[in-house]
This record gives structure tokens, C-alpha cells and sequence, in this order.
């Protein structure tokens, strides 16, 4: 990983926009800070896309999505989007899946049985408190109120695994899922539905920040690739880095990154 300020951003072409994780990556202490939420903004105010891609639920994510200066947020690693359209009351929000409902209805039931198959056979393995605003995954919580050893974590990611689901480790929960998405996929998803753009054929025309293991496929396949600072607890563990870290922390790391691009863009304006 190289410092931010090695981080070279070309005039052409030009960027179009950013993914950013939100757990540790936006956010301080599960909220998030001023400085991230100011960062937002200004990217946005350059012409830029933002779209948060989170391992969070949609129920969780709704409130965000209608009052962030975001494109979309989307959730459950890949699996829905949320957007702000406009109807007769003000804005409301659209839900997009990836899976038709018959699908996520089959799967949600298995889940749940891995699940509880999990909090049975791993001790200390307890379910996300968000888990009830959650749709087409499940989540076991590993550091947000619970502090699972690496042995637990291992022994959950194993289970699922197992039971034929994808598993990722973000900084706080341990996800699980059927079906073939993933935050990439979610955001070539994303980008194909509301831009009707090809992301595979324009990914250096994209940033993405993360700062976790769920977060390695976007570090591998993103040139501008960036970890906040925190990304250190997760090296170990990491088969792909970031290109590049900053100094800063969760939040005060995205607003650095935020500043990097709109300095750059502003020389050379």
C-alpha cells in the first residue's frame, strides 16, 4: 500500500465517480462524522457519482439513502439497492433487487436455518442486532457489540461456507448469503441500471474505498483502490491490498480521499 500522496489521478479521462464502504469507512463509532458527510457533498458538487456498498441491511440503510448526498446506497453486499425517486408526497425510496421475490424467499428461509445452526455450534456467536432489517443475508456480529476471537470467526465463515453460502468478514459482522453477488457485482449492477454504463470498461474511471476483508474483490479490480488508515487490523488477513492508505481513520480517511480527488480535479480544471 502506498501513501495517498503517491497516488497519481489522471486528467484523462475523467473520473465519474466513487464506491465507498460505509462501517469504519464513512463512519466513527457507527455514525457518521462531519467531515465524511461534508465529503459527500463536495464530491457530488464536482459532478461526481457517490454510491455507498455495504454489507449493512436495507432496513438499516433506508434513512441514509434519503438524507445522504448519494447516487444510491446498496446493500446486503450487492444484493439491493436503494434510491430517492420523486412521488406526489416528496421523495420516497425505490428498492431494486438482484433476486426475484420467489428466490429471496426460498433463500431467507434457509438462511435462517444456517443461522441458527451457527449460534448453536459457535460460542459466543450471536446474531447482528440489525439483523431484522435484513432481506437477502445474515449477519453474526463480530466486533459492533459482541468481541468474537478469530477462532469463532473462522468457525462461522467455515459453517456457512459449508452450507453452500458466500461468506465475507466485514469490520463489524460476519455475512452470509446465497446467490452469485458481491460488491463488485453490485457495482457493475449499479452503474449498468442507472448509468447504463459498462463499469468493467471504465473501471479507471472509479475510486473505491473500503477498509476490510469484504472489501477485497473492489482493492483487486480498482486501479484508484484506497484502505482508511484502520485497514492496519485487517492486513493480515488481506490476499488483496489496496493500491493506496491514508492517514486518517474511517471518516477523517475519507474526507482525505475526498480532498485528494477534488484538489487534482481542480488543477486540472
Amino acid at each position: 500500500m502506498h501513501p495517498l500522496t503517491h497516488w497519481h489521478i489522471a486528467a484523462t479521462p475523467p473520473l465519474l465517480g466513487v464506491f465507498t464502504d460505509i462501517d469504519d469507512t464513512l463512519t466513527t463509532d457507527g455514525a457518521i462524522t462531519p467531515d465524511a458527510l461534508e465529503a459527500l457533498r463536495a464530491l457530488r458538487a464536482a459532478g461526481l457519482h457517490v454510491i455507498p456498498i455495504t454489507g449493512r441491511p436495507v432496513g438499516w440503510s433506508e434513512p441514509f439513502a434519503l438524507s445522504w448526498p448519494v447516487d444510491a446506497i446498496v446493500a446486503e453486499n450487492g444484493a439491493v439497492a436503494l434510491r430517492r425517486v420523486d412521488g406526489p408526497a416528496g421523495q420516497t425510496l425505490a428498492k431494486t433487487y438482484q433476486q426475484d421475490g420467489p428466490t429471496r424467499k426460498a433463500n431467507y428461509a434457509r438462511m435462517q436455518e444456517v443461522l441458527a445452526q451457527v449460534e448453536r455450534e459457535v460460542p459466543g456467536a450471536n446474531r447482528a442486532t440489525d439483523s431484522p432489517g435484513r432481506e437477502t443475508d445474515i449477519a453474526i456480529d463480530h466486533s459492533e457489540f459482541t468481541q468474537l476471537p478469530q477462532g469463532a470467526i473462522d468457525a462461522a465463515v467455515q459453517r456457512m461456507r459449508a452450507a453452500g453460502m458466500n461468506a465475507t468478514v466485514s469490520s463489524i459482522h460476519i455475512n452470509g448469503w446465497f446467490g452469485a453477488h458481491n460488491k463488485l457485482e453490485g457495482a457493475r449492477w449499479i452503474v449498468r441500471e442507472l448509468f447504463g454504463r459498462d463499469l468493467d470498461a471504465e473501471m479507471d474511471r472509479w475510486v473505491y474505498v473500503g477498509d476490510s476483508t469484504n472489501d477485497q474483490l473492489m482493492f483487486q479490480h480498482f486501479a484508484h483502490s484506497v484502505g482508511v488508515a484502520n485497514i492496519a487490523r485487517f492486513v493480515p488477513q488481506l490476499a488483496h491490498l489496496p493500491r493506496y492508505v491514508t492517514e486518517g481513520e474511517r471518516g477523517a480517511g475519507f474526507a482525505e480521499v475526498a480532498q485528494r480527488i477534488l484538489t487534482r480535479m481542480a488543477a486540472t480544471a
